[in-house]
């Protein structure tokens, strides 16, 4: 993502950023977030149709939670405030500059900068580095199995209580010094420390999910309120210490609405009665016609990394059985879904998203995804499957389209020869419940959008070991395949190597996620693209959607 002359691995992030992207959010407005004319104060309001799974930055792993929580918590490293391929660049964040690196890739230094505080005015400490750290071990921080247990020495066996402390950080709160040692070398490190979940806390914060009264952080914002499942509202941190790269902010107070109707939030936009539509809803389709016609000059398509899909558990029936599995990617109509979803999903069947190192240009295994799907077919496969009849619970969130691609799949897996019925949750509960293994749900609707613009940040959710978990599992199919657990953790090291570039590995990811789609482990639909869609108060020269964790709330500006 940056070229760093101390280590190949970041020079294959950096390859990543130029192959990849045109990619990553990419819009027509400049990819500059200086500061522009117009009101410095003021109230914006978002509308969100999913609650963040919580606020509290060492237990989330949704996009929106992330988006909320990036102007408060500021971690050693984030991204840069800009539009399009730049806003993937690595910047120091409460670091005063990028990391040194040993020559093995094992070791990380860097030092904290001088005069920090906590929205409360207390002081950060370097040591308040390790305090979270530790703190997103013990609650647990469900992206922590990825990005943070297997990959420091000492945590595991903190984590397992084998050691009052992870090992492998020290802190000096007079030089402001850092070290962190790994247990293997890994080129996406600094993009792990780009996670709010790195952020200091204060010594003392409690061991517990805080999402309902968040601790204190360091960056512009603040939470001032929250209640739950409805709404939160942010207003300026009065003791904000300023950092180059990082807007200070212009709206004194965000607040952020939750409503899973998404066709009253969109109108509420359009109407200019709220300020923002959460680019991670779909515009439904009743309304798209009006909003393009009527709201022209505040509303565009934002390409994402993004790849939609149904997970199909291996572990339980009827989709133990490749055949079954194979049924419903044959006879997936992808698109009727990509109508369900306005127009915003371009159909595909494989896992990596188009815009990423490693897509296949290749042809699908499984028929044309344009197509309507082949029934007969599929219904041939579940007979051979000897699965017909199995019943199938299919799970599902409750806001559109979400849970119109959920009724579509459940008759879809009834036509086919499956007994199915549909179980739609709260979509703040969604994800922790089908993330639970002891529920062992059968199959339902999943998203990912990209971490990191590298396929390992994808393929991190089909790793067996590490990647499946009791509570927060993100492997939904639990899928545990040899062949992708060794290539993809190979290739997830390939940074080590002095390569310039990721397309060295590109043929290598292109032949795994072929080989993925060819065992039909989850159901691919479509790649998502995101609307950008505001009132006629918002100035949308100031606006920098980051390709990572969605809007920077800080670059909110009424006009």
């Amino acid at each position: 993502m940056r070229k760093h002359p101390r280590s190949a691995l970041t020079l294959a992030l950096a390859a990543v950023s130029v192959i990849v992207l045109a990619a990553c959010g990419s819009s027509s407005k400049s990819s500059s977030s200086s500061p522009a004319t117009g009101k410095a104060s003021g109230s914006i309001t978002i509308t969100y149709g999913t609650a963040p799974d919580t606020l509290d930055p060492d237990a989330f792993q949704t996009t929106q939670a992330g988006e909320a929580d990036q102007p408060v918590y500021i971690p050693p490293y984030t991204y840069a405030e800009t539009n399009g391929i730049a806003g993937t660049q690595i910047i120091p964040g409460l670091a005063t500059a990028l990391p040194q690196i040993s020559a093995d890739g094992k070791t990380y230094t860097f030092f904290f900068r001088k005069g920090l505080r906590y929205s409360t005015g207390q002081p950060v400490h370097t040591s308040d580095f390790l305090t979270a750290v530790e703190r997103s071990i013990k609650i647990p921080w469900p992206l922590g199995s990825a990005f943070l247990v297997p990959l420091i020495v000492g945590a595991k066996d903190y984590e397992s209580g084998k050691s009052n402390t992870v090992s492998g950080i020290t802190t000096n709160d007079a030089t402001g010094q850092v070290t962190i040692h790994l247990t293997a070398p890994y080129g996406a490190f600094e993009n792990a420390l780009a996670f709010q979940a790195y952020s200091p806390l204060p010594k003392g914060t409690p061991m517990k999910d805080l999402s309902s009264n968040p601790p204190p952080g360091v960056g512009p914002y603040k939470f001032s309120s929250v209640v739950p499942n409805v709404s939160y509202t942010e207003v300026k941190n009065p003791y904000w210490t300023p950092i180059p790269g990082i807007q200070s902010g212009y709206a004194n107070q965000i607040v952020a609405k939750i409503s899973s109707n998404t066709t009253a939030s969109a109108l509420s936009v359009l109407n200019n009665s709220n300020d923002v539509f959460d680019w991670a809803d779909t515009i439904p389709p009743s309304l798209l016609p009006q909003i393009q016609s009527q709201a022209s000059d505040r509303y565009q398509k934002l390409k994402l990394n993004s790849t939609y899909y149904f997970f199909m558990n291996q572990k339980a029936k009827p989709f133990s059985s490749m055949l079954a599995r194979e049924a419903v990617i044959v006879g997936l109509n992808r698109p009727a879904l990509a109508r369900l979803g306005s127009g915003f999903f371009t159909p595909g069947c494989f896992f990596l998203p188009p815009l990423m190192v490693g897509h296949p240009p290749s042809s699908c295994p499984f028929g044309d995804p344009n197509s309507t799907g082949d029934i007969a077919k599929a219904k041939m496969l579940v007979q051979q499957s000897g699965m017909a009849g199995q019943p199938v619970t299919v799970w599902g969130e409750e806001r559109s389209p979400r849970r119109q691609f959920v009724d579509y799949y459940t008759s879809f897996l009834n036509q086919i020869g499956f007994k199915a019925t549909e179980k739609i949750i709260a979509d703040a509960t969604y994800f922790p419940t089908v993330g639970n293994l002891k529920l062992n749900a059968q199959t339902g609707f999943d998203d990912y959008n990209q971490d990191f613009p590298n396929p390992i940040d994808f393929y991190g959710l089909l790793l067996a070991g590490d990647a499946i978990t009791p509570t927060g599992n993100l492997n939904h199919s639990q899928v545990n395949d040899p062949v992708i657990n060794s290539k993809a953790n190979q290739l997830g090291t390939l940074f080590k190597l002095p390569t310039s570039s990721l397309g060295s590995a590109s043929s290598q990811w292109t032949t795994l996620d072929e080989y993925t789609a060819a065992k039909a482990y989850e159901a691919v639909f479509g790649y998502l693209e995101a609307p950008e869609f505001v009132s006629n108060r918002i100035d949308q020269s100031a606006l920098v959607f980051q390709p990572i964790n969605g809007y920077w709330y800080n670059t909110f500006k009424l006009k």
